[in-house]
């Protein structure tokens, strides 16, 4: 055997006693490690550091005030359900409150029954039933939602159902016609504005994504 040889062998066996002396200290990493989180400066308070490390979830606080009842709620619900958040359910709130609300101007509930608890139906029925039976039909236009406003919200633990209740200021044109289609009621020129506080509530953690309209106010 050659020097040249012997050599390479002697440097090889360096190599590989290195190789597991680092293997010792440093241990072995097997996919992505989260990088190691700096311990607070010394002199500053635990919750203090805690409160700038991740401050409060202004997907909450721009909604509602962060010492409220309802943000204690709310932070309940994303705690039961990750994936929920306010500022996504106040844009679904909008569209709900246009479906709906038209649907139920129009007499057409079939369409928007999963939406509607069972007592919150039967009170749009009965409504659109009477005017059906007076021989009445309103003839609307949706304008937009001018004002939406986060009032309250309420979970609870044991069922892990969620209520968040939304105040709607809405504008739209809106008549009240006789079954020969003259006006009785309103002006087809005159912008309405309409104000509604409805209460949405859903069980969160579960698959079904759609909430309902259990209650509805002004």
């Amino acid at each position: 055997m050659n020097s040249a040889v012997i050599q390479l062998l002697v440097l090889a066996g360096i190599a590989i006693f290195l190789i597991l002396r680092l293997k010792n200290v440093l241990g072995t990493r097997d996919g992505f490690e989260k990088p190691p989180v700096a311990a607070p400066a010394r002199g500053v308070a635990r919750d203090k550091f805690e409160v700038i490390e991740g401050g409060m979830d202004r997907d909450i606080t721009d909604h509602v005030d962060e010492n409220s009842a309802a943000a204690k709620a709310l932070a309940a619900m994303k705690k039961a359900e990750p994936e929920f958040n306010v500022t996504e359910f106040l844009a679904g709130a909008r569209g709900a409150y246009e479906m709906i609300l038209m649907a139920f101007e129009n007499g057409d509930l079939d369409q928007i029954r999963p939406f509607l608890s069972d007592d919150v139906f039967v009170t749009f029925a009965d409504v659109v039933a009477m005017r059906e039976k007076e021989g009445l039909k309103i003839d609307a236009s949706f304008l937009g939602v001018r004002e939406l406003t986060l009032l309250d919200a309420d979970f609870d633990e044991t069922s892990r159902v969620g209520e968040i209740k939304v105040r709607f200021v809405g504008e739209l044109t809106s008549v009240v016609r006789d079954q020969d289609g003259n006006i009785v009621e309103g002006n087809p020129k005159e912008i309405k504005r309409q104000k509604d506080v409805w209460t949405f509530a859903r069980k969160m953690g579960v698959d079904d994504p759609n909430w309902q309209l259990v209650a509805t106010g002004e």
